[in-house]
């Protein structure tokens, strides 16, 4: 009797230690950066093992966050069992490679990096796997290396803008403009690129501008400063994920003067900036999606192109027309949609 007792005691102790294993599960942590888990099966989806997605990005701010959400909104409406994961290097590039190796040491089934660093370090990490990588937001994957023999597993959309479409954007508003102001971020290969196009499209049509770089926030001011000395009439930052984040350092410095500030994102005219025709990125999440399900249904990346986006958008912040003084006619306004009313109420994301 008291032997059968003791196998009794032993199994409840095995099943109570079992139990307390299971809890730990799902939760991620990582040393840099932050991560976090989240399971979304569909209702009645079945008990089989879920599909895991890593999507990562390099920071924080609307573009970025607006990517993610609308990846993660569209792959729930999927009706896929999938558990997604994400990772944020807050703003800590060297972050990305310990965060990206805990996945791949996780053995995660699909990769989604926001953003060229990010895909650039999940090309380095994932090399020599079968992990496909669906990128979102890089402007030149030719450029970043992330196209070619090399890149078999990888795919994804590019945010690229057209060059004359930067330059028409100005000329619209400000048809009497006699010079351009570029500020970018020196060590993003995307804000370089359409930077470098843009310049390439000045010189051929031999349009006056002055550069400024910066290798982070802190030199921002000081850079919008020394252009608007150099007597430019607008400003232009295309998708700097640097500048991105610290909108109204960069417009409240510009609009002191009356100079405008134009972007490459809906995102950054959301948070101050005047105008653009650029990337939706509720349009750049929805092609990442979709092109993530054709992965999962069983088509490989190297057969997927990588895509660009497949209309641009065109918005305007009439709260920041007011700071400028700026007068817009109805003919100015047409073609594009109102994205900060002069009251600041914002359409963004609506």
């Amino acid at each position: 009797m008291k032997n059968h007792l003791k196998k009794i005691i032993s199994a409840m102790l095995i099943l109570s230690l079992s139990a307390l294993a299971l809890t730990g599960c799902g939760k991620e942590t990582s040393a840099t950066g932050s991560a976090s888990a989240t399971s979304t099966p569909a209702a009645g989806a079945s008990s089989e093992k879920p599909i895991t997605i890593a999507i990562v990005q390099p920071m924080s701010h609307s573009s970025l966050d607006q990517i993610r959400q609308t990846i993660i909104s569209e792959l729930k409406a999927s009706g896929r069992n999938i558990k997604i994961e994400t990772g944020n290097a807050n703003g800590d590039t060297s972050a990305l490679t310990t965060i990206l190796s805990n996945y791949q040491a996780e053995g995660v089934d699909l990769v989604v990096p926001i953003a060229t660093s990010t895909a650039q370090s999940a090309k380095a990490v994932f090399e020599g796997t079968s992990t496909p990588i669906v990128f979102a937001a890089v402007s030149d994957p030719v450029a970043a290396g992330l196209t070619g023999d090399d890149c078999s597993s990888i795919t994804g959309v590019s945010n690229s803008i057209p060059a004359a479409e930067i330059v028409k954007l100005i000329s619209h508003f400000q048809p009497d403009y006699k010079k351009i102001g570029f500020v970018y971020t020196s060590s993003e290969t995307n804000s370089v690129s359409t930077i470098t196009a843009a310049k390439a499209y000045c010189d051929e049509n031999k349009i006056a501008y002055e550069e400024a770089t910066i290798s982070n926030v802190s030199e921002l001011q000081t850079a919008v400063e020394s252009l608007i000395n150099k007597g430019v009439d607008a400003l232009y930052t295309g998708n700097d994920n640097t500048i991105a984040s610290a909108m109204s350092t960069y417009t409240d410095v510009a609009y002191a003067t009356g100079i405008p500030v134009y972007c490459g994102a809906d995102s950054m005219v959301a948070d101050g900036g005047f105008a653009t025709v650029g990337v939706n990125y509720v349009q750049l999440g929805k092609q990442v999606a979709a092109m993530i399900l054709k992965v999962l249904d069983g088509t490989a990346p190297a057969d997927l192109p990588y895509e660009t986006l497949s209309n641009y958008a065109q918005y305007v912040n009439l709260q920041a027309a007011g700071k400028l003084n700026l007068k817009l006619t109805d003919d100015m306004l047409k073609g594009y949609d109102v994205l900060v009313e002069a009251d600041g109420t914002s359409h963004f994301g609506k």
